[in-house]
């Protein structure tokens, strides 16, 4: 079996990862770390998170440390504040037996005037995010004259974060010739840009499959009306009752609601998003980390460069806007030889990309049903036995009070006293799921238009037509805060939207079409007065829109629409 000790690695390295509780090396590590010290050619590595690239690349870059020399000599970017801790603490643990390598930590949020002063004395090794770097460089503060390498880590996820800018100025700062490594989870074009025109001839490594997700992860796809989101999320969370995760949102808005919700349900639970302080944001990820919190409700910005280890399952409460950033947020799970479950809550108009998804990370998602109320009661019994199992039984204590017990019991059965017991623990949990309906979404309707593309939708939603488009610098931000703007009471959940250039088509729950089009249609958005309409109403070919932007497709004809028929809102009292 192979260990690190097959590798060229100093005395001091091999101690240090003997007391980690490093013994085998991964497929990542098997593959990196003798390149590193053996030449000094470009590498670009594609591999999951999780799955060792610090150690891949950090025991090296520490061997290959100069600690004579005064000169920063190695440089690595990461796209967050929690990821640069988190590389740099690493490093540190690996030249434990190296003190006089001196390794920094540079990152927004954080003081500036400490970092400089730390830079002042001196730094090997700078871990940093691109926004503070360039900040050091610019006030000459970070010296990178002398850097020989230079690690882009999740450079995917930098540049998915919009830190193209940055990362091109720091690397045009940076001394000719450079060694380049640089690893991602996938190979998107902008990583392959960035390879081709700052890397000399790299050497690619890939484990696993390109673009692939991890390979102990399995993926899950609940299938439910968009208005069921949460009551299936809850659902999932009661029946599967040792579930320690992330469950990612798409707004900052949803994060905090769901989060909200789920702590006014009783569950263990908080959100992390944007909005967060810093401080509050150490605090909920602190609580996380030491699993006295069961669920982080999560943006993908607000998660991307969390480290956290053992995470049972992921859930996507909502699909991510790109396809790879499900790569990113299932690669959460699963870690270090771990089982880990992605979960997805979808409805059916996202079958198309779902498919996306499943050619991207090679594998067949598993349709399951969302369990019934029947299901997720015997779930939570058996964990309620299995912790009475637990109890031991050696505590004597309570054997003072048996004599009274039994006689306040008068002869009552063993199976009716267990039966009081059990209800006393469970009856409200019962109660709830008493009437629980069936969830699972069964049947799909076409809407058979131009506008947008043919695509089946829920049955629950219908297709609302704004008159605002790509030339009223419209995005979707800014039409989930118009919609915000003009409903009264709690916000409305809002489906797909599709923005063009001169229109815009969204989808909201049937029942609340009527009410959110009235209001709508009192408002503004700038100086433009809101004018918006069933989808259905202009399906007859006489929409003047539709005239002005037909299909390319010569076959394409308008079809008549049917109307979604609604079905009654039926939801579990507690």
């Amino acid at each position: 079996m192979p260990n690190f000790f097959q590798f060229d690695l100093i005395a001091t390295l091999l101690q240090a990862i003997k007391e980690l509780g490093f013994e085998t090396p991964t497929p990542v590590q098997r593959k990196v770390i003798p390149l590193l010290l053996q030449d000094a050619q470009d590498l670009v590595v594609l591999a999951q998170t999780g799955t060792g690239k610090t150690a891949a690349y950090g025991l090296p870059l520490v061997q290959l440390t100069d600690s004579e020399s005064q000169a920063t000599q190695t440089v690595v970017l990461c796209p967050t504040r929690e990821l640069c801790m988190q590389i740099a603490k690493d490093l540190s643990a690996f030249a434990k037996y190296n003190p006089e390598i001196r390794i920094l930590a540079v990152y927004g949020g954080s003081s500036i005037e400490n970092q400089i002063k730390s830079l002042k004395c001196g730094a090997h090794i700078i871990v940093a995010t691109p926004g503070r770097m360039n900040d050091l460089i610019r006030r000459k503060y970070a010296k990178l004259a002398k850097v020989e390498q230079l690690v882009l880590d999740e450079a995917d996820e930098m540049l998915n974060m919009g830190f193209q800018e940055e990362l091109e100025s720091i690397l045009k700062e940076l001394p000719k010739p450079v060694r380049t490594l640089l690893f991602s989870a996938t190979m998107s074009n902008q990583v392959a840009s960035i390879a081709r025109k700052y890397m000399t001839n790299p050497e690619e490594i890939i484990i696993g499959q390109r673009n692939a997700g991890a390979e102990n992860v399995s993926h899950e796809c609940y299938t439910v009306h968009a208005k069921d989101r949460y009551e299936t999320l809850k659902r999932i969370l009661d029946f599967h009752r040792t579930i320690y995760g992330i469950i990612f949102c798409r707004t900052r808005l949803e994060t905090h609601d769901v989060a909200a919700q789920l702590i006014a349900d009783g569950y263990s639970a908080d959100a992390l998003h944007g909005d967060l302080s810093q401080e509050l944001r150490d605090r909920v990820m602190k609580k996380f980390r030491a699993k006295d919190m069961q669920l982080l409700v999560a943006t993908d910005v607000a998660a991307r460069g969390l480290d956290v280890n053992n995470l049972t399952h992921v859930i996507h409460y909502n699909l991510p806007d790109e396809a790879e950033g499900y790569t990113h947020r299932s690669g959460r799970t699963g870690r270090a030889g771990k089982e880990g479950v992605s979960i997805i809550i979808s409805n059916m108009r996202e079958e198309n990309k779902i498919r996306t998804i499943e050619k991207m990370v090679k594998k067949k998602f598993i349709h399951r049903l969302v369990p019934s109320g029947h299901a997720v009661c015997e779930s939570q019994l058996m964990g309620l036995l299995e912790r009475l199992n637990r109890i031991d039984l050696n505590n004597k204590q309570i054997d003072a009070f048996m004599p009274a017990i039994k006689a306040a019991l008068g002869g009552q059965p063993l199976e009716e006293t267990l039966k009081r017991f059990l209800l006393l623990e469970f009856n409200r949990f019962l109660d709830y799921y008493k009437n629980a309906r069936d969830l699972n979404q069964k049947r799909t309707q076409r809407i058979e238009s131009s506008k947008p593309k043919e695509r089946a939708v829920d049955s629950d939603m219908v297709v609302l037509e704004i008159n605002l488009g790509h030339r009223n610098k419209l995005s979707p931000v800014a039409l989930i805060s118009t919609i915000n703007r003009a409903t009264r009471g709690p916000k409305l959940p809002v489906g797909r939207i599709r923005i063009m250039e001169h229109a815009a088509y969204f989808e909201v729950a049937a029942e609340d079409a009527a009410t959110l089009i009235a209001n709508l249609n009192r408002a503004n958005f700038g100086d433009a007065k809101i004018r918006v309409k069933r989808m259905e109403e202009g399906a007859s070919g006489k929409d003047t829109h539709a005239k002005r932007h037909k299909s390319k497709r010569s076959d394409h004809k308008s079809d008549r629409k049917r109307k979604p028929k609604k079905t009654k809102k039926n939801s579990p009292q507690k």
